[in-house]
């Protein structure tokens, strides 16, 4: 018996992340309905809602207590997680709500607090005061305490997985299942497919440009000019004169590099100033020596065509 109860509260028990991750869903959902309130204020005197601002919030975050924790037992993050708070202080074992005073007092402890810290700070700002200035230590000091006291209590959380702020463990409410839950079973096949295919693609980022496309590309050609057959000196010449070998449009200030093909002159110098091992993209044929095609084949050969 006694294993059997301490295997339902292992698998009943809820995980460390799943209450941060309820936590984090909380705030996401304060932001963006904030959000959604300051854009009905477009319309109006900028700085009209910075008056009101600490009010505003703490009414909005009441109205959300009220239909959330006050009435569902569990915050927006915690029901979409399947969890919802469980009176701790009670002696019974099967699962009590929280009291009308615990979520009383949970309101104050989160949406009073808040609203008094913020107000407070407007009201210590832009004065200068010797009273106002005490007033503002000791309120100082109280936060430093509170924040500090945040700090240990989650550090206790961490080794032992209840009350994940101050307000819970103060008040003597923790987070358990809706319904009773399996054991959770992590699968990290995608996770190794989505990490192998990103550093596949990193390594294809880092690969790609080292490699000389176009001179990959005159290899292929050159390897494919002695299965086809190469052609006539001066045919080629003529033909390849319509068009340049870079470009493929009309070639401006013919130019050649030794072999039978005709290039732009920029097209040629800018390629050969790229690599100096830039060889033709028809033949292979390695730049010796950039020169100017002769104006009579440019006139004779290249217009009978």
């Amino acid at each position: 018996m006694a294993s059997r109860e301490e295997k339902t509260k292992r698998t009943n028990r809820v995980l460390r992340i799943s209450q941060l991750d309820a936590l984090e869903l909380n705030k996401a959902l304060e932001q963006l309905v904030w959000a959604q309130f300051t854009q009905c204020f477009h319309g109006f005197k900028p700085g009209l809602l910075a008056h009101f601002e600490p009010e505003a919030k703490a009414f909005l975050w009441l109205f959300l207590w009220r239909f959330t924790i006050y009435s569902k037992n569990a915050t927006v993050g915690q029901s979409v997680l399947n969890i919802q708070y469980k009176n701790d202080f009670s002696p019974k074992q099967r699962y009590q709500p929280p009291s009308k005073n615990q979520k009383l007092w949970y309101a104050v402890c989160t949406i009073g607090g808040t609203w008094l810290e913020e107000r407070c700070y407007d009201l210590f700002r832009n004065r200068h005061l010797a009273s106002f200035g005490k007033a503002r230590q000791c309120v100082n000091v109280m936060v430093g305490l509170l924040k500090l006291g945040g700090l240990i209590n989650f550090l206790i959380f961490l080794q032992r997985g209840k009350f994940a702020t101050l307000t819970e463990r103060l008040l003597g409410i923790r987070s358990v299942f809706c319904k009773p839950q399996s054991v959770r079973e992590v699968g990290f096949e995608y996770m190794n497919r989505e990490l192998l295919w990103h550093g596949f693609a990193e390594f294809l980022i880092f690969l790609l440009p080292l490699i000389n496309i176009q001179k990959l590309k005159a290899k292929l050609s050159s390897w494919r000019i002695p299965l086809i057959g190469a052609p006539n000196g001066d045919s080629t010449l003529a033909t390849s004169g319509k068009q340049c070998s870079l470009c493929g449009e009309w070639p401006t200030m013919p130019h050649t590099i030794g072999c039978e093909h005709i290039f732009c002159y920029y097209c040629v110098k800018s390629s050969f100033l790229f690599d100096m091992y830039f060889t033709c993209p028809k033949c292979g044929t390695e730049v010796h020596s950039l020169q100017p095609l002769k104006s009579g084949i440019e006139m004779s050969e290249v217009n009978a065509l």
